[in-house]
Protein backbone atom coordinates (compact mmCIF):
# COMPACT_ATOMS: atom_id res chain seq x y z
CA UNK A 1 0.00 0.00 0.00
CA UNK A 2 1.34 3.30 -0.91
CA UNK A 3 2.16 5.81 1.00
CA UNK A 4 2.83 8.81 -1.25
CA UNK A 5 1.33 11.95 -1.97
CA UNK A 6 -0.75 11.86 1.65
CA UNK A 7 -0.51 14.54 4.31
CA UNK A 8 1.56 13.08 7.46
CA UNK A 9 -0.75 12.94 9.96
CA UNK A 10 -0.36 16.08 12.73
CA UNK A 11 -2.70 14.76 16.00
CA UNK A 12 -3.29 11.05 16.37
CA UNK A 13 -6.16 9.94 18.29
CA UNK A 14 -4.66 6.41 19.93
CA UNK A 15 -7.78 3.86 20.89
CA UNK A 16 -7.09 1.36 22.98
CA UNK A 17 -8.96 -1.46 23.40
CA UNK A 18 -7.40 -4.31 25.55
CA UNK A 19 -5.76 -7.20 23.48
CA UNK A 20 -1.83 -8.43 24.17
CA UNK A 21 -0.17 -5.71 23.54
CA UNK A 22 -0.93 -3.88 27.08
CA UNK A 23 -1.94 -7.53 28.68
CA UNK A 24 -0.23 -8.14 32.30
CA UNK A 25 0.16 -11.55 34.33
CA UNK A 26 -2.88 -12.43 36.77
CA UNK A 27 -3.54 -15.64 38.52
CA UNK A 28 -5.44 -16.98 35.64
CA UNK A 29 -3.13 -16.15 33.01
CA UNK A 30 -2.82 -12.80 30.76
CA UNK A 31 -5.73 -10.37 30.88
CA UNK A 32 -5.94 -6.74 29.51
CA UNK A 33 -4.64 -4.32 31.77
CA UNK A 34 -5.58 -0.31 32.28
CA UNK A 35 -2.64 2.20 32.57
CA UNK A 36 -1.11 1.52 28.91
CA UNK A 37 -1.21 5.32 28.15
CA UNK A 38 1.72 5.92 31.12
CA UNK A 39 3.68 2.75 29.59
CA UNK A 40 3.23 4.30 26.05
CA UNK A 41 4.55 7.57 27.01
CA UNK A 42 7.31 6.18 29.11
CA UNK A 43 8.86 4.26 25.96
CA UNK A 44 8.58 7.30 23.41
CA UNK A 45 10.04 8.99 26.29
CA UNK A 46 13.10 6.93 26.36
CA UNK A 47 13.25 7.67 22.65
CA UNK A 48 14.12 11.41 22.43
CA UNK A 49 15.31 11.11 18.90
CA UNK A 50 12.00 9.42 17.42
CA UNK A 51 9.99 12.21 16.27
CA UNK A 52 6.17 11.47 16.52
CA UNK A 53 2.88 13.43 16.10
CA UNK A 54 1.02 14.72 19.08
CA UNK A 55 -1.19 12.03 20.22
CA UNK A 56 -4.09 11.82 22.31
CA UNK A 57 -5.22 8.54 24.16
CA UNK A 58 -8.44 6.98 25.14
CA UNK A 59 -9.37 3.77 26.65
CA UNK A 60 -12.41 1.76 25.57
CA UNK A 61 -14.70 0.17 27.70
CA UNK A 62 -14.25 -2.65 28.91
CA UNK A 63 -10.95 -3.55 27.49
CA UNK A 64 -11.13 -7.00 26.31
CA UNK A 65 -9.39 -9.90 25.10
CA UNK A 66 -10.13 -9.71 21.60
CA UNK A 67 -11.57 -13.29 21.41
CA UNK A 68 -14.45 -11.33 23.47
CA UNK A 69 -14.77 -9.10 20.22
CA UNK A 70 -18.58 -8.33 19.16
CA UNK A 71 -20.04 -6.60 16.50
CA UNK A 72 -21.71 -4.55 19.28
CA UNK A 73 -18.19 -3.32 20.10
CA UNK A 74 -17.76 -2.39 16.89
CA UNK A 75 -20.06 -0.14 17.13
CA UNK A 76 -19.06 1.79 20.10
CA UNK A 77 -15.35 2.21 18.19
CA UNK A 78 -16.60 3.25 14.90
CA UNK A 79 -18.54 5.89 17.44
CA UNK A 80 -15.05 6.47 18.83
CA UNK A 81 -13.51 6.80 15.76
CA UNK A 82 -16.01 9.29 14.25
CA UNK A 83 -15.83 11.90 17.99
CA UNK A 84 -11.99 11.55 17.63
CA UNK A 85 -11.97 13.41 14.10
CA UNK A 86 -15.14 15.12 13.75
CA UNK A 87 -15.42 16.48 17.12
CA UNK A 88 -11.18 16.01 18.84
CA UNK A 89 -10.18 17.45 15.17
CA UNK A 90 -7.67 14.88 14.78
CA UNK A 91 -6.60 13.68 11.60
CA UNK A 92 -5.47 10.27 11.81
CA UNK A 93 -6.77 7.18 14.40
CA UNK A 94 -4.23 4.23 15.53
CA UNK A 95 -6.48 1.31 16.81
CA UNK A 96 -4.55 -0.84 19.64
CA UNK A 97 -6.01 -4.42 19.32
CA UNK A 98 -5.49 -8.21 20.15
CA UNK A 99 -4.22 -10.34 17.18
CA UNK A 100 -7.11 -13.06 17.31
CA UNK A 101 -9.83 -10.72 15.78
CA UNK A 102 -8.17 -7.90 14.38
CA UNK A 103 -8.55 -8.76 11.10
CA UNK A 104 -12.42 -8.95 11.81
CA UNK A 105 -12.59 -5.43 13.46
CA UNK A 106 -10.36 -3.79 10.61
CA UNK A 107 -12.25 -5.53 8.18
CA UNK A 108 -15.74 -4.28 9.24
CA UNK A 109 -14.30 -0.85 9.99
CA UNK A 110 -13.40 -0.37 6.37
CA UNK A 111 -17.07 -1.08 5.38
CA UNK A 112 -18.10 0.95 8.62
CA UNK A 113 -15.84 4.37 8.18
CA UNK A 114 -16.68 4.59 4.40
CA UNK A 115 -15.84 8.12 3.22
CA UNK A 116 -14.36 9.40 6.50
CA UNK A 117 -11.54 11.95 5.61
CA UNK A 118 -8.56 10.05 7.57
CA UNK A 119 -6.53 7.08 7.17
CA UNK A 120 -7.13 4.53 10.28
CA UNK A 121 -4.51 2.37 11.36
CA UNK A 122 -5.17 -1.10 13.33
CA UNK A 123 -1.70 -2.64 15.36
CA UNK A 124 -1.29 -5.01 18.20
CA UNK A 125 1.36 -7.77 18.91
CA UNK A 126 2.03 -11.61 19.48
CA UNK A 127 3.99 -10.69 22.94
CA UNK A 128 3.14 -8.14 25.44
CA UNK A 129 4.94 -4.88 25.85
CA UNK A 130 7.95 -5.56 28.16
CA UNK A 131 8.39 -9.37 27.91
CA UNK A 132 11.61 -10.13 26.07
CA UNK A 133 11.47 -10.31 22.54
CA UNK A 134 7.69 -8.51 22.53
CA UNK A 135 6.85 -7.00 19.60
CA UNK A 136 4.73 -4.36 20.77
CA UNK A 137 6.81 -0.85 20.52
CA UNK A 138 8.37 -2.18 17.37
CA UNK A 139 4.38 -2.10 16.03
CA UNK A 140 3.20 0.72 17.78
CA UNK A 141 5.83 3.10 17.07
CA UNK A 142 6.25 1.50 13.16
CA UNK A 143 2.35 2.35 13.05
CA UNK A 144 3.33 6.17 14.34
CA UNK A 145 5.93 6.27 11.79
CA UNK A 146 3.76 5.09 9.19
CA UNK A 147 0.99 7.96 9.77
CA UNK A 148 3.73 10.64 10.78
CA UNK A 149 4.78 9.91 6.84
CA UNK A 150 1.31 10.04 5.47
CA UNK A 151 -1.18 7.23 4.79
CA UNK A 152 -4.40 7.56 2.34
CA UNK A 153 -7.88 7.50 4.26
CA UNK A 154 -9.72 4.42 4.92
CA UNK A 155 -8.58 1.58 7.65
CA UNK A 156 -5.10 -0.08 7.43
CA UNK A 157 -3.67 -3.06 8.91
CA UNK A 158 0.16 -2.43 10.54
CA UNK A 159 2.27 -5.17 11.14
CA UNK A 160 5.99 -6.06 11.51
CA UNK A 161 6.69 -3.04 8.85
CA UNK A 162 3.92 -3.63 6.67
CA UNK A 163 0.85 -2.27 5.95
CA UNK A 164 -1.76 -4.42 4.55
CA UNK A 165 -5.47 -3.86 3.25
CA UNK A 166 -7.95 -5.13 6.00
CA UNK A 167 -10.18 -6.16 3.05
CA UNK A 168 -8.15 -8.54 1.42
CA UNK A 169 -6.01 -10.28 4.63
CA UNK A 170 -6.46 -12.77 7.13
CA UNK A 171 -4.39 -14.07 10.70
CA UNK A 172 -3.22 -16.97 9.43
CA UNK A 173 -0.23 -18.10 12.04
CA UNK A 174 -0.81 -18.47 15.59
CA UNK A 175 2.92 -18.10 16.51
CA UNK A 176 5.60 -15.62 15.63
CA UNK A 177 6.06 -12.52 14.43
CA UNK A 178 4.00 -12.44 10.63
CA UNK A 179 0.15 -13.13 11.69
CA UNK A 180 -1.05 -11.39 8.81
CA UNK A 181 -1.18 -12.47 5.26
CA UNK A 182 -2.67 -10.79 2.17
CA UNK A 183 -4.40 -13.91 0.96
CA UNK A 184 -4.06 -14.17 -3.14
CA UNK A 185 -8.04 -14.20 -3.63
CA UNK A 186 -9.73 -14.00 -7.15
CA UNK A 187 -9.55 -10.32 -8.16
CA UNK A 188 -12.32 -8.45 -10.60
CA UNK A 189 -15.93 -7.38 -10.93
CA UNK A 190 -17.36 -4.10 -10.83
CA UNK A 191 -16.97 -1.67 -8.17
CA UNK A 192 -19.85 0.64 -6.87
CA UNK A 193 -19.75 3.86 -8.62
CA UNK A 194 -21.55 5.57 -5.89
CA UNK A 195 -22.99 4.65 -2.49
CA UNK A 196 -26.18 4.98 -0.58
CA UNK A 197 -26.33 7.72 1.76
CA UNK A 198 -26.97 5.24 4.69
CA UNK A 199 -23.33 3.97 4.27
CA UNK A 200 -21.66 7.20 5.21
CA UNK A 201 -19.65 6.84 8.15
CA UNK A 202 -21.88 9.61 10.06
CA UNK A 203 -24.67 7.30 9.71
CA UNK A 204 -24.56 4.89 12.78
CA UNK A 205 -25.70 1.27 11.86
CA UNK A 206 -27.84 -0.58 13.59
CA UNK A 207 -26.98 -4.49 15.09
CA UNK A 208 -27.09 -6.89 12.37
CA UNK A 209 -27.12 -10.59 12.76
CA UNK A 210 -24.91 -12.85 10.78
CA UNK A 211 -23.18 -16.04 10.94
CA UNK A 212 -20.87 -18.12 8.80
CA UNK A 213 -21.10 -21.38 8.11
CA UNK A 214 -18.44 -23.73 6.38
CA UNK A 215 -19.25 -26.81 4.48
CA UNK A 216 -18.44 -30.17 4.93
CA UNK A 217 -18.49 -33.58 3.26
CA UNK A 218 -22.11 -34.39 4.42
CA UNK A 219 -23.81 -31.24 5.59
CA UNK A 220 -27.76 -31.32 5.10
CA UNK A 221 -30.84 -29.02 5.76
CA UNK A 222 -30.76 -30.32 9.41
CA UNK A 223 -27.55 -28.04 10.40
CA UNK A 224 -28.36 -25.30 7.68
CA UNK A 225 -32.15 -24.97 8.69
CA UNK A 226 -30.75 -24.23 12.44
CA UNK A 227 -28.82 -22.03 11.65
CA UNK A 228 -31.23 -19.99 9.15
CA UNK A 229 -34.06 -20.73 12.18
CA UNK A 230 -32.01 -18.90 14.51
CA UNK A 231 -32.88 -15.29 13.52
CA UNK A 232 -29.89 -14.79 10.89
CA UNK A 233 -30.30 -11.90 8.67
CA UNK A 234 -27.12 -12.57 6.32
CA UNK A 235 -25.11 -16.06 6.27
CA UNK A 236 -22.16 -16.57 4.86
CA UNK A 237 -21.26 -19.68 3.31
CA UNK A 238 -17.69 -21.12 2.89
CA UNK A 239 -18.40 -23.50 -0.21
CA UNK A 240 -15.63 -25.95 -1.62
CA UNK A 241 -13.15 -24.71 -4.25
CA UNK A 242 -14.94 -21.91 -7.07
CA UNK A 243 -18.28 -22.46 -5.28
CA UNK A 244 -19.69 -25.37 -4.88
CA UNK A 245 -21.73 -27.59 -2.72
CA UNK A 246 -23.70 -30.19 -1.82
CA UNK A 247 -25.84 -29.89 -5.21
CA UNK A 248 -27.35 -33.23 -5.70
CA UNK A 249 -29.53 -32.87 -2.18
CA UNK A 250 -32.64 -31.34 -2.50
CA UNK A 251 -33.35 -30.51 0.99
CA UNK A 252 -30.51 -28.63 1.71
CA UNK A 253 -30.93 -26.54 -1.90
CA UNK A 254 -34.48 -26.08 -1.00
CA UNK A 255 -33.62 -24.40 2.56
CA UNK A 256 -31.18 -22.09 0.93
CA UNK A 257 -33.81 -20.93 -1.49
CA UNK A 258 -36.34 -20.40 1.79
CA UNK A 259 -33.60 -18.46 3.28
CA UNK A 260 -33.56 -16.57 0.23
CA UNK A 261 -36.76 -16.26 -0.05
CA UNK A 262 -37.15 -14.95 3.37
CA UNK A 263 -34.37 -11.92 2.55
CA UNK A 264 -31.08 -13.87 4.58
CA UNK A 265 -28.60 -12.71 2.35
CA UNK A 266 -26.69 -15.73 1.61
CA UNK A 267 -23.17 -14.66 0.26
CA UNK A 268 -21.08 -17.66 -1.36
CA UNK A 269 -16.96 -17.34 -0.72
CA UNK A 270 -14.50 -19.91 -1.13
CA UNK A 271 -12.72 -21.99 1.81
CA UNK A 272 -9.19 -22.19 0.22
CA UNK A 273 -6.64 -19.64 0.81
CA UNK A 274 -6.67 -18.53 -2.56
CA UNK A 275 -8.80 -17.88 -5.23
CA UNK A 276 -12.28 -17.55 -4.95
CA UNK A 277 -16.12 -18.30 -5.96
CA UNK A 278 -17.41 -18.19 -9.69
CA UNK A 279 -20.74 -20.02 -9.52
CA UNK A 280 -20.95 -20.73 -12.73
CA UNK A 281 -18.31 -22.53 -13.90
CA UNK A 282 -19.67 -26.34 -12.06
CA UNK A 283 -23.28 -27.25 -11.90
CA UNK A 284 -22.95 -27.18 -8.59
CA UNK A 285 -22.41 -23.99 -7.92
CA UNK A 286 -24.47 -23.01 -10.78
CA UNK A 287 -27.58 -24.70 -8.52
CA UNK A 288 -26.73 -22.42 -5.71
CA UNK A 289 -26.78 -19.55 -7.69
CA UNK A 290 -30.31 -21.02 -8.70
CA UNK A 291 -31.98 -20.81 -5.37
CA UNK A 292 -30.90 -17.11 -4.92
CA UNK A 293 -27.44 -17.35 -3.28
CA UNK A 294 -24.65 -14.16 -4.07
CA UNK A 295 -21.29 -14.51 -5.43
CA UNK A 296 -18.78 -13.34 -3.15
CA UNK A 297 -16.12 -13.58 -5.65
CA UNK A 298 -12.89 -13.28 -3.57
CA UNK A 299 -13.67 -11.90 -0.81
CA UNK A 300 -12.48 -13.29 2.40
CA UNK A 301 -14.63 -14.54 5.47
CA UNK A 302 -13.72 -11.51 7.53
CA UNK A 303 -14.56 -8.91 4.63
CA UNK A 304 -17.71 -11.11 3.78
CA UNK A 305 -18.69 -11.02 7.38
CA UNK A 306 -17.93 -7.46 7.84
CA UNK A 307 -20.00 -6.13 4.63
CA UNK A 308 -23.13 -8.02 5.19
CA UNK A 309 -23.11 -6.32 8.79
CA UNK A 310 -22.53 -2.37 7.35
CA UNK A 311 -24.88 -3.74 3.69
CA UNK A 312 -27.77 -4.79 6.72
CA UNK A 313 -27.11 -2.63 9.37
CA UNK A 314 -27.33 0.65 6.84
CA UNK A 315 -31.30 -0.10 6.37
CA UNK A 316 -30.91 -1.03 2.46
CA UNK A 317 -33.41 -2.10 0.61
CA UNK A 318 -33.56 -6.00 0.03
CA UNK A 319 -32.28 -5.68 -3.85
CA UNK A 320 -29.92 -2.80 -2.78
CA UNK A 321 -28.04 -5.32 -0.59
CA UNK A 322 -28.21 -7.75 -3.12
CA UNK A 323 -26.49 -5.83 -5.61
CA UNK A 324 -23.73 -4.32 -3.38
CA UNK A 325 -22.98 -7.74 -1.98
CA UNK A 326 -21.53 -8.52 -5.33
CA UNK A 327 -20.24 -4.73 -6.21
CA UNK A 328 -16.62 -3.76 -4.85
CA UNK A 329 -17.08 -1.37 -2.02
CA UNK A 330 -13.55 -0.35 -0.63
CA UNK A 331 -11.06 -3.02 -2.36
CA UNK A 332 -12.92 -6.40 -1.28
CA UNK A 333 -13.10 -7.32 -4.74
CA UNK A 334 -10.53 -5.22 -6.66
Amino acid sequence: MSRENHASAKHIMVLYTGGTIGMQASANGLVPASGFEARMAEQLAAQPERVVPQWSFREMSPLIDSANMTPAYWQRLRQAVVEAVDVDDCDAVLILHGTDTLAYSAAAMSFQLLGLKAPVVFTGSMLPAGVPNSDAWENLNGALLALSEGLASGVHLFFHGELLAPTRCAKIRSVGRHPFAALNRLRGGDAALQLPSALDYRQPKKLASVAVLPLFPGIGATQLDAMIDSGIQGLVLECFGSGTGPSDNPAFLASLERACQQDIYVVAITQCHEGGVELDIYEAGSRLRGVGVLSGGGMTREAAFGKLHALIGAGLAPDEVRRLVELDVCGELL
